[in-house]
């Protein structure tokens, strides 16, 4: 949920800008801001939250970060493909995240990874780090067997829920 100070600070964008409606949802809360028609709600949702990127446009007074180059179409396809074939197999335990955060294979940069592919696990051995908001949580296997797959690349953003690693279960 969005602390009083940063709702006023979005506000205050909100009205040296051009934008007409502003819509933030997250965690199961939504909040509305309309310039126009004075309107300010905030509304929970009851229903289990899916997380999202919030949709802003962003006013021209506000300096933004450009994004990283995305691939092509054709190979972002190929990748997912790749990547479903081997999440979907059954005879394989996923690790998934337990939030939304950065994916970190290691305690620090100098340190080696906590497993890689053909590593053995236990269930409660470290796999690795999860970074939300300067926590370091430590993601732990839930499962004896064997690495078979790393899904998601060292420093990526990952999504609650999603595959972090495939293991081979004993």
């Amino acid at each position: 949920m969005l602390k009083v100070q940063e709702i006023r600070e979005i506000i205050k964008l909100i009205d040296h800008s051009s934008i007409d409606e502003f819509i933030y949802e997250s965690e199961g809360t939504k909040v509305k801001l309309k310039k126009n028609g004075v309107q300010v709600t905030t509304e929970t949702v009851v229903s289990q939250p899916k997380p999202a990127a919030p949709a802003v446009e962003t006013p021209a007074s506000v300096e933004v970060n450009p994004a990283p180059v995305a691939p092509t179409a054709k190979e972002a396809k190929a990748d997912v493909d790749v990547k479903e074939s081997a999440v979907n197999d059954a005879s394989l335990h996923q690790i998934t995240s337990p939030m939304v955060g950065t994916f970190y294979q290691s305690s620090s940069p100098d340190t080696p990874a906590y497993v890689q592919v053909g590593d053995k696990v236990t269930e409660d051995g470290v796999v690795c780090i999860v970074e939300a908001m300067k926590l370091f949580n430590e993601i732990e296997a839930e499962v004896s067997g064997e690495i078979v797959e790393i899904l998601v690349k060292d420093g990526q953003l990952v999504e609650y829920g999603q595959p972090l690693f495939l293991v081979k279960a004993n």
